[in-house]
């Protein structure tokens, strides 16, 4: 079976290209050109038929995954399906099922199951936490194991990975000689294999076999996702040189994988200062020949735990203006407890919203929509404002909470309504040919 990007360096437009090239209003050939160069991926294993298809990439609107998934502490399979559901009628376009408690086969296949969304993961927790269980110690993992582990998750129908291919002996010594760091290693899959390679003064098998991993990510047709192990866990961590080395290396490793055939996505961080996210992104392009980019957050700061899903919020839009083409959202629970379902769906919103934002700066010839929801808002219609508008219940949740006595208001302003007043000073030139914005039907996209 040929990958996508086999068969779009083919000349070949398959559906799923097809699919994305309709969702994006883009011609199809833009998307297989695309495609063809590894500037956008398709995750869509063969073995899930009937799951979603999101195209993630350069030239498209910035998507969004949320992550869900059991720990040591709370494994309720019932509720991370509720919250795989809570995903996707938030309109979140990729699944993470990150489980490290319970059954972890059971609990993936059931999600699978349940949701229609691209679904990925990271081997290593399960990986890890099988070692962990059978001998007491992760450290005892076998590689072998790993790689069977990896095949028996992509035959089940996941459809990206995130694998920690960059961890290397090379990126550990930087860690090491810069003396450590202030907010340590956050990544689980990360510290295990840094871990693991310390015990066994052994290189990292993900990277020395890093052909063995391509090739069965390409049996699935399934992108892999280059994990940032060593990703900056607080700002004032941020591109040190340990983050660096590992950022260097994924990106050669995308290089490598997108010459085998294999669509490649690089990750990246995590907990970085405004000013510097534009320059994180711009060195991730360049050095990866514009690999899609899937980025944690990222968070601006490290004192905003309650409201992370706001602090993430922030650097999301700004990395989704600079290029960012995947975000991974953050909830009102991380760094403090695992995410309830209200915490899922405050992060999905918050997060497509930060892509929004991001997009309206990135492509300012798709403005449109903006441009329709100020009219109906101007011309105080609520329905057309509703319908136009991203969260449309939540809106009319808080206007029925408080209703005017002029409909045509809110209890923000009452008789003071701005909108109003304006229209009342302007509506012979609304209603001539004099005005700019004439009171006109308006529709969704």
């Amino acid at each position: 079976m040929k990958t996508q990007l086999e068969l779009a360096r083919e000349g070949v437009i398959t559906s799923q290209m097809a699919q994305v090239a309709m969702d994006e209003k883009i011609a199809a050939e833009t998307i297989r050109t695309g495609v063809a160069a590894g500037h956008i991926v398709i995750p869509c294993n063969p073995n899930r038929p009937n799951q979603k298809i999101c195209g993630i990439g350069k030239g498209l609107r910035t998507k969004v995954n949320a992550s869900i998934g059991t720990s040591s502490d709370i494994s309720d399979v019932g509720l991370e399906l509720r919250k795989a559901k809570i995903a996707e009628q938030e309109q979140a376009d990729t699944l993470m099922e990150l489980s490290t408690g319970g059954d972890l086969d059971a609990i993936r296949r059931s999600v699978l199951e349940g949701c229609s969304l691209p679904v990925g993961n990271v081997p290593l927790y399960q990986a890890f936490a099988e070692a962990s269980k059978k001998y007491k110690n992760p450290n005892k993992l076998d590689p072998e194991y790993l790689f069977e582990l990896i095949e028996r998750q992509l035959a089940d129908g996941l459809s990206f990975m995130a694998i920690h291919c960059g961890i290397n002996q090379f990126s550990v010594e930087r860690l090491r000689k810069q003396g450590f760091r202030y907010g340590g290693l956050v990544s689980k899959g990360g510290t295990f294999m840094v871990s693991w390679m310390e015990y066994h003064k052994a290189e990292n098998p993900l990277y020395e076999q890093f052909d063995r991993v391509c090739a069965l990510m390409k049996k699935y047709d399934a992108v892999l996702s280059l994990g940032n192990g060593i990703r900056a866990g607080a700002i004032h961590d941020s591109h040190d040189r340990a983050q660096m080395a590992e950022m260097i290396i994924n990106c050669e490793l995308a290089e490598l994988g997108r010459e085998m055939g294999c669509q490649m996505m690089v990750e990246g961080p995590g907990h970085v200062p405004l000013d510097e996210i534009a320059g994180n992104i711009m060195l991730e392009k360049r050095m990866s020949g514009e690999a899609p980019y899937y980025v944690l957050g990222p968070l601006p700061a490290d004192s905003g735990a309650g409201y992370d899903h706001i602090t993430s919020a922030i650097g999301a839009a700004q990395s989704a203006w600079h290029g960012a083409d995947l975000i991974c959202y953050i909830t009102p629970a991380e760094h403090l407890a695992l995410p309830n379902e209200d915490d899922v769906r405050e992060g999905v919103r918050a997060t497509r919203l930060a892509a929004r934002i991001g997009d309206i700066a990135k492509y300012p010839e798709r403005r449109d929509l903006e441009k329709r929801v100020a009219l109906a808002r101007r011309d105080s219609d609520f329905e057309e404002y509703f319908k136009l508008s991203m969260f449309p219940e939540k809106m009319r949740e808080v206007r029925d909470s408080r209703k005017p006595d002029n409909e045509a208001t809110c209890t923000m302003c009452g008789d003071f309504c701005a909108m109003e007043r304006g229209y009342s000073l302007f509506k012979d030139d609304i209603a001539g040919d004099k005005c700019r914005h004439p009171k006109e039907p308006v529709t969704a996209e």
